[in-house]
């Protein structure tokens, strides 16, 4: 029997076992995206071309090497369009209405989102921290590279870490005592006072980031990418159930479980991220920037990750310099 046959079968039997796990236990029926042929396997690795320039600008961040980074980026960019365009086609031909509105909304948001998508690149590839151990942790914190002297908690916080805030201030203490959770049923007004009290007590600049922030820090979702998400599991999970799923800036928990807060306001709203638990995948991606709560709301599926201000980093490199 040859290798490609043999290929073929275990894929197969992988499938048949999954859907008959799925019939036992209906939460399992997330873990069909990995079997799905609309979904980007992981988060693409950068090409030579890039990579050169990338290096070019670094040694010497002139306007014309940030100009001819910016228009490979462009290129790429457009690549990935004309792949999402061709599979809309496909799927139109091939598939059910639901998969095709799947596809159409993501080529939707690429075409709206262009430019902010591509100047988000920019600002990631000519931050002086970009680099090999740029998505490495210092201390629980992640350099949000494209914004200077910058970093985000490795994961929302967590009851563990409210208690202590609630024991020190005197607030009510979360219900559930599950350590590793991450904190729900907390306000705008309490996300921030916790991030004062910890400012207080360590002497940092603690905040909530805002929307371009955290979409900086977590980057494009790969849609084969693990987290708890409606069909996963019927509330959530700890902080750490799902270790390999990195955002760009190489924290974890970015999509699915809770919507995080945001500083960015609308209104007597503010934005939040990331979905929830009890949101489908589809609205987990980072691109989606209409979800909106009451600044007052204490919700069972909003939660919250802090920013910390480092004045020690060095800022992106200026454009025009050497």
């Amino acid at each position: 029997m040859n290798i490609t046959r043999l290929t073929v079968i275990a894929a197969c039997t992988a499938l048949a076992f999954t859907v008959a796990a799925q019939s036992r236990h209906p939460t399992q029926g997330a873990k069909l995206h990995r079997f799905s042929s609309t979904v980007e396997r992981e988060r693409p690795e950068l090409n030579e071309e890039t990579k050169a320039l990338i290096s070019a600008y670094r040694r010497t961040p002139s306007e014309t090497n940030r100009a001819a980074l910016e228009k490979q980026v462009r290129a790429n960019y457009e690549k990935v369009m004309a792949r999402k365009r061709a599979k809309l086609e496909e799927l139109k031909r091939t598939a059910g209405p639901e998969k095709v509105k799947e596809m159409q909304d993501i080529v939707d948001e690429m075409v709206l989102g262009r430019e902010t998508r591509i100047q988000q690149s920019m600002a990631r590839f000519t931050d002086r921290r970009f680099g090999p151990h740029a998505r490495d942790a210092k201390d629980g914190f992640h350099a949000v590279l494209g914004a200077p002297k910058v970093s985000i908690s490795h994961t929302p916080v967590t009851i563990e870490e409210y208690a202590k805030f609630c024991a020190a201030t005197g607030r009510k203490a979360p219900a559930c005592t599950e350590a590793k959770l991450p904190v729900t049923h907390v306000s705008l007004e309490d996300a921030e006072a916790y991030c004062k009290w910890l400012s207080k007590k360590d002497g940092v600049t603690f905040r909530l980031p805002t929307a371009e922030e955290w979409e900086l820090a977590a980057g494009h979702m790969p849609k084969d990418a693990d987290f708890n998400s409606k069909g996963e599991r019927d509330g959530l999970s700890p902080v750490d159930s799902f270790p390999s799923t990195l955002g760009a800036c190489g924290a974890i928990d970015f999509w699915g479980n809770v919507w995080e807060w945001t500083s960015t306001r609308k209104g007597s709203n503010a934005l939040v991220k990331g979905g929830a638990w009890d949101s489908p995948r589809t609205r987990c991606r980072t691109e989606i920037r209409d979800e909106t709560r009451p600044i007052d709301a204490r919700l069972a599926n909003v939660g919250f990750r802090i920013i910390r201000e480092d004045g020690e980093t060095l800022a992106p490199v200026r454009r025009g310099t050497r």
